[in-house]
């Protein structure tokens, strides 16, 4: 399959990529203690309208506390952003996925409110897994493999894989321009319509060559990189405190640059170069 993405396509992502972590952060700053889920969501969405967007990937979340690790999740509705209040020291995610001129960004920002030495070494261990990915999409291995070393790494941190919780296990998934016809704004289970008409006709067309534009764990999987966009979250939990990035990765057809990250002028990464070298372990014994 041909990378069939101009460098103004590819401007336009990072662009959208750049929105949400703007809006990201934005509300993370405007979090305190009492906030709920809901109003964090909901701030979110503001935001990103404010912003200029006018159709969503899917809706946003907000997860706090242990909701962070995506404990106690039985269904895909515990996914939506409840009543929960946010408290000190509680780790939070947010994740919003607005679509922008049909340009689609998927981003996932993880905080903390107050200290959390536990957020802190899962958040400092995180950014092993991205160069881990990068290097791994670089090599041409299988997505499958990819995802099992990811869950090696994720073992032998003494964590455990939360994104096994998605729907269909993903770690990421494939995002395009979305050009679908239909209302801009509409949401049917938190996905834009235009999304689900998307999404169809990308299963069946990747379905027909053997390949699957959701990259879990299993047959579908067994495959290598698709070119084009895919937005990738690992996400890993230690007792009630998880953490995720999510961010786009570029995979093209050049076997000189076979895959790079859209953006490393990201929250998350600046926040990797600005920490100290030495930071104690302290999971031992804290589960």
């Amino acid at each position: 399959m041909a990378f069939d993405y101009s460098e103004r396509d590819i401007e336009r992502f990072r662009e959208a990529q750049q929105l949400a972590y703007a809006c990201a952060q934005k509300v993370a700053d405007w979090l305190e203690p009492g906030v709920t889920e809901r109003q964090a969501a909901g701030k979110l969405k503001h935001e990103l309208i404010a912003g200029g967007v006018q159709d969503f990937f899917h809706v946003p979340f907000a997860w706090f506390g242990d909701r962070t690790a995506f404990r106690h999740f039985r269904s895909p509705l515990d996914f939506f952003a409840s009543g929960r209040k946010l408290r000190e020291g509680m780790p939070f995610v947010l994740d919003c996925a607005p679509v922008l001129d049909g340009y689609t960004a998927d981003i996932g920002y993880g905080g903390r409110v107050g200290a959390n030495p536990i957020w802190d070494q899962l958040f400092r261990d995180l950014s092993e897994y991205r160069s881990l990915i990068l290097e791994s999409v670089r090599n041409r291995q299988p997505l499958n493999d990819i995802y099992a070393d990811v869950d090696a790494l994720i073992v032998k941190h003494g964590y455990d894989n939360r994104h096994r919780v998605y729907p269909g296990r993903v770690i990421g998934h494939q995002v395009t321009r979305i050009k679908a016809a239909g209302p801009q704004g509409v949401t049917f289970a938190g996905f834009g319509v235009r999304t689900i008409q998307t999404l169809g006709r990308e299963l069946i067309s990747e379905r027909l060559h053997g390949r699957s534009p959701l990259w879990a764990d299993g047959r579908s999987s067994r495959h290598t990189p698709t070119p084009g966009l895919w937005a990738v979250e690992p996400h890993i939990g230690f007792g009630d405190v998880g953490i995720k990035f999510e961010e786009l990765l570029v995979v093209t057809d050049d076997p000189d640059n076979p895959a790079y990250w859209l953006d490393d002028d990201l929250p998350h990464v600046r926040r990797w170069a600005e920490m100290s070298p030495q930071l104690i372990d302290v999971r031992e014994g804290a589960a």
